[in-house]
């Protein structure tokens, strides 16, 4: 037995003690969790059902001095070929409590934001049309700041309800989370977002179906939604777009393995068919050096690196 598997079994009957024997899972499979729909296996996957079981698994982990990952809806994540040795903590499989109160909507981590924007419709609450088509959770869209089509959460948020470094619990206000394009403090101090609240405004509910029916359109006409990717594969560089840049050097249709720069939108690398994390990694790398060195511009991936 080696190292890694001596630390791990008393972890595995701690967690299991934690959340339950079904909402551990061994050997998991990253594929089935992320949007690329690849990735080797974490090592441990646990599903926590509320804060005290996020905020016990965390410290769990950090006492056995084994690495651990917070997984929303795995849709801004590359998982290696070879997985992750460590615990990942599945709150987009288990924290997924929404509460509405006049115009405030509570959603804890784990909700779609697309839900969220269609629940938020559906009650004539506006402000979460922009969130229509983005698919990720709503915890990682405060980790990033998520946006598309002129909106973003910072423009939505209220408040978010958070795990700080100690164990502790505390509610920030949106302007205390430092939230700019694709950055947030929640992601530069290691914050875990439990839940957030939008402070949404009544609105005419088949206005805000039109506005979301529109968005979705575009969307469809213009990003290659028919194949596994991780949406925008590069973050926007100052006075440029990442798209335009690749598509004027010439790498649309750029392909190693199963991975290529989408012939659609050149923003994003897609699965094709078969595509291994290294796949996908190889294509980023290369387009990164060439626009570099056509353009003098490094583009900055927007996708995060696991494993």
């Amino acid at each position: 037995m080696s190292e890694s598997d001596n630390a791990r079994e008393p972890l595995e009957w701690r967690l299991r003690a934690i959340v339950g024997e079904g909402n551990v899972l061994v050997d998991e499979p990253m594929s089935e969790h992320t949007t690329f729909k690849v990735g080797g296996p974490a090592d441990l996957y646990v599903i926590p059902e509320d804060f005290d079981e996020v905020r016990e698994v965390l410290l769990a982990c950090d006492e056995a001095g084994v690495a651990r990952f917070v997984l929303g809806r795995g849709s801004d994540l590359l998982v290696s070929d070879e997985g992750f040795r460590g615990v990942i903590v599945a709150v987009g499989d288990g924290l997924m409590g929404v509460a509405v109160d006049g115009t405030e909507m509570t959603c804890q981590a784990g909700v779609d934001l697309r839900e969220a924007s269609e629940m938020a419709c559906e009650l004539g609450l506006s402000g979460l049309e922009f969130a229509c088509g983005i698919p990720g959770s709503v915890g990682g869209a405060c980790f990033m700041n998520a946006g598309a089509y002129g909106g973003c959460v910072a423009d939505a948020l209220k408040c978010v309800r958070v795990l700080m470094p100690d164990g502790s619990q505390e509610t920030l206000g949106v302007d205390e989370l430092d939230l700019g394009y694709r950055r947030s403090r929640v992601a530069a101090d290691g914050l875990v977002v439990l839940s957030a609240t939008f402070d949404l405004e009544k609105g005419d509910p088949e206005k805000i179906r039109a506005t979301m029916d529109d968005l979705t359109r575009q969307r469809e006409e213009k990003q290659p939604l028919e194949l596994p990717s991780a949406g925008s594969t590069f973050k926007r560089p100052e006075g440029h777009f990442a798209g335009k840049l690749i598509m004027d050097a010439d790498l649309q249709g750029f392909q190693v393995g199963g991975a290529a720069v989408s012939r659609k939108h050149a923003g994003f690398v897609v699965n094709v068919g078969g595509a291994t994390a290294a796949d996908v990694h190889a294509v980023i790398e290369h387009v990164q050096d060439e626009v570099e060195r056509q353009f003098g511009v490094r583009l900055e991936p927007e996708v995060r690196f696991l494993g």
